[in-house]
């Protein structure tokens, strides 16, 4: 499927950040994607993460903490709260392998094994991962049928909690590939060849894909921009039907947890005692793209500035799902005291900001702490030295919506699109609408098309989008909290009413 921009010269992306659904997706979240695209007729969808919500209790038999461990051996609190609520119970692959050696053991002595030691056994692990594969794929389905309905063409990177269900980006690519429209390719990094090229071989120094003629296997032109599951380049072209590659959009794979689990193990007892170190998912802060995937960012530049015959690299912009540390560079520090400032996360806690109005667009919102990785990774830097990169746009962090201008390019958000996670009230939840022009891609606009926009004011469980919007899991949650005017306002008039009581209380006992 070939991408270009219309007669008129426009082109508009939709960006969907933070689906994060279980496998009965939310109605309300089916329902804002479905008024979003009636009203903005995109011509591309772009899902920048977190589509599914990983650490769900349907996922509970499968779920990883982090890549390489065992499915379901380390289960979050969250999770295993959320299970009780609605009573999933797990399922251990295990226990049919103790059971049977009980059994023996008790046969071996003479006695009668129980029926609750031979019975039905319990389902392996392979079944419980298919299981799950299925589950994934319902969800799929379910959050993508208004776009497959529309007849618009998608794309799909991934974000941290995608993977926590168990089944890894690779697979859910293929899922996707599975419905009309997915413009995900066969990423290169995943493509065997007749000779089994290793990775070394398989990549250039600038990390292209090597193309090969003569052996079997070779990607064709699509699929040459395409380096890993969730990071590839969708070049957009001319109106005048030339080919010429006026525009490309790159989704970028920003990885998922940083370190491995055996590290974050010997580690947990630091965070413990310094919670400020410490997510919910008990991780050691947040992952980047690879090093590969960075030197990608500059290759497929060389290889679309080959194709349009001049060497230059195009007007591109970026989606991924967790933000660099630039995005603070979009911020003002300011004392802690000052209202609606958010607190900083990990490298950056300790710190207060709010938006800087001379390089942020009207309408931005600064809701929470930008959920960075620990270490910079010079990814903006990469694609400034790259070219043609005008702008980054990231989910991740539910609550933030704000555009700002620095490091010679827009840093922006789209807040959280879901009704199944935290975020900010129900009106405030939404996608966000590009319009880009041929003449000047760079120059475009952008807006959120929010559910107080489309739909109403409320959703339908209001009680559940207040305890997400204000949901409290760490003494920086709460300080953050205390400086919303409307929290503090709220709690002084509690405080105050209460206080008035107690007083009326005493001095009726007094007069008696």
């Amino acid at each position: 499927m070939t991408l270009r921009f219309n007669e008129d010269g426009t082109f508009r992306v939709l960006q969907m950040a933070d689906i994060q659904d279980k496998p009965e997706v939310n109605r309300d979240t089916i329902r804002l994607i479905k008024a979003a695209i009636r009203e903005a007729k995109p011509d591309l969808v772009v899902l920048t993460g977190d589509q599914i919500r990983g650490y769900d209790p349907a996922y509970i038999d499968t779920f990883l903490r982090r890549r390489g461990e065992k499915p379901g051996a380390r289960v979050r609190l969250i999770t295993e709260v959320e299970a009780r609520i609605y009573g999933v119970k797990r399922r251990y692959p295990e226990a049919a392998e103790l059971a049977e050696r009980m059994a023996d053991r008790l046969e071996d002595s003479g006695h009668t094994a129980p029926a609750v030691l031979t019975g039905d056994e319990p389902p392996s692990i392979d079944e419980l991962m298919a299981e799950s594969a299925g589950k994934v794929r319902r969800t799929i389905q379910a959050f993508l049928q208004p776009v497959v309905d529309a007849g618009v063409p998608f794309a799909v990177t991934y974000g941290n909690h995608d993977f926590q269900c168990g089944i890894l980006p690779d697979e859910q690519d293929d899922m996707y590939r599975e419905l009309p429209g997915c413009m995900n390719p066969v990423a290169s990094s995943a493509r065997p060849t007749a000779d089994a090229v290793d990775t070394a071989d398989g990549l250039s120094r600038d990390g292209m894909a090597s193309q090969t003629p003569d052996k079997p296997g070779t990607p064709s032109p699509a699929e040459s921009l395409g380096f890993e599951p969730g990071t590839f380049a969708l070049p957009i072209e001319s109106a005048d039907g030339s080919g010429r590659i006026a525009m490309a959009v790159m989704m970028v794979n920003s990885g998922d947890y940083a370190g491995k689990p055996e590290e974050n193990d010997a580690e947990y007892p630091a965070y413990i005692a310094n919670s400020r170190g410490l997510d919910l998912a008990d991780s050691d802060g947040y992952g980047t793209p690879s090093p590969e995937a960075i030197a990608w960012l500059g290759g497929v530049q060389h290889e679309l500035g080959a194709r349009n015959g001049d060497g230059q690299p195009v007007p591109a912009i970026a989606f991924q799902h967790i933000p660099p540390q630039e995005f603070y560079d979009c911020l003002t520090e300011v004392p802690a005291w000052t209202p609606n400032a958010v607190e900083g996360a990990r490298t950056h806690a300790g710190h207060c900001y709010v938006l800087n109005d001379v390089v942020c667009r009207p309408g931005s919102r600064l809701g929470e702490a930008i959920g960075c990785a620990d270490e910079n990774v010079g990814q903006v830097e990469a694609m400034r030295q790259a070219g043609g990169y005008f702008a980054l746009f990231c989910g991740h962090d539910h609550k933030n919506a704000f555009v700002g201008h620095v490091h010679g390019m827009d840093l922006g958000y789209a807040p959280t699109c879901g009704f199944e996670c935290y975020g900010p009230k129900s009106r405030l939840r939404g996608v966000r609408l590009f319009e880009f022009h041929e003449s000047d891609p760079a120059a475009y606009e952008t807006r959120m098309l929010t559910w107080g926009d489309l739909i109403g004011r409320y959703s339908r469980n209001e009680l559940r989008v207040f305890v997400e919007d204000h949901c409290i899991t760490d003494a920086i949650g709460l300080r953050n909290e205390l400086r919303r005017p409307s929290v503090f306002t709220t709690l002084v008039g509690l405080g105050a009413a209460a206080l008035a009581g107690i007083t009326a209380m005493i001095t009726r006992l007094f007069k008696r």
